[in-house]
This record gives C-alpha cells, structure tokens and sequence, in this order.
C-alpha cells in the first residue's frame, strides 16, 4: 500500500497543496488591499494608485544568469548521480535491480542540465553589456 501512496502524495497532493497555499496568499493580500481601500474611501481619503501595484521584486540580469548556472549544476549532479547508480547500484543496493531505471532518468537529467549551461553561457556572453550597465548603476548609487 505504502508503494502506492507515497508517489501520489509527492506527484499529486503536494503540488496541489503548493499551489493552493499560493491561491489563499495572493487573495489574502487582495482582501487586505480591498479592506483598506473601502476604510479610506468611507474616510474621504484619496487613495495611492501605487497601492495595488503587485509587488514583485525585479531581479538583475546577473541574478538570472546566476540563477540557471545554479539550475544547471543541481540538474546536472542529479544525473550524474543516476548515472552512478545505475552503474554501481547492484553492489550498494541488495536484489535485482533494472539499470534502465536509473539510466533513462540519468540522460534526461544530464541533457537539461547542459541545456542549461549552453543558456547560461550563451546569455552572459549576449548580456554582457547589461550585466556592466546594471553593475555600473548600482555602483553610482
């Protein structure tokens, strides 16, 4: 049974329960927001139009690319890691273990992982110029 359960927990109620956290959250600011606004329009108070602005936090250029090098060291260690024991897994494992089981994942692991790396080094080679421009900025302030 657990052999059952344990995979649509992970694969089916913990995406769902991630997902739904995030719903109440965003509508928890939203009925915030409201409240507030409806309180300062009964006061006669003018309202900020920034108020209702969503509040995402921009990030840089450089944090980006840092971002999918991180992605792609993560991504590529995992299929490494697959690859090994794919390799060396009946001698730590006891029993019989299929090797595709652990080879497929390997490959498709370690090619997202290089995808990943061929964008990171192909953006910091394009954005170059804006990584500078932001870090010139950054330093005028």
């Amino acid at each position: 049974m657990e052999e059952i359960l344990v995979p649509i927990f992970v694969c089916v109620v913990l995406p769902v329960a991630l997902v739904l956290l995030g719903v109440i959250a965003r509508r928890n600011e939203v009925n915030r927001k409201t409240e507030v606004a409806l309180k300062s329009i009964e006061a006669g108070v003018p309202i900020d139009p920034t108020y209702f602005k969503t509040t995402t936090k921009e990030r840089s250029t450089k944090r980006m690319l840092l971002g999918r090098l991180t992605g792609a060291c993560i991504v590529s260690l995992l299929g490494v890691a697959f690859l090994v024991l794919g390799f060396f897994g009946q001698n730590i494992i006891e029993g019989e273990i299929d090797s595709f089981l652990y080879f497929f994942p390997a490959g498709v692991l370690l090619a997202i992982g290089i995808a990943l790396f061929i964008t990171y080094f192909v953006g910091k080679k394009m954005l170059a110029k804006e990584v500078e421009a932001e870090e010139k900025a950054l330093e005028d302030k």
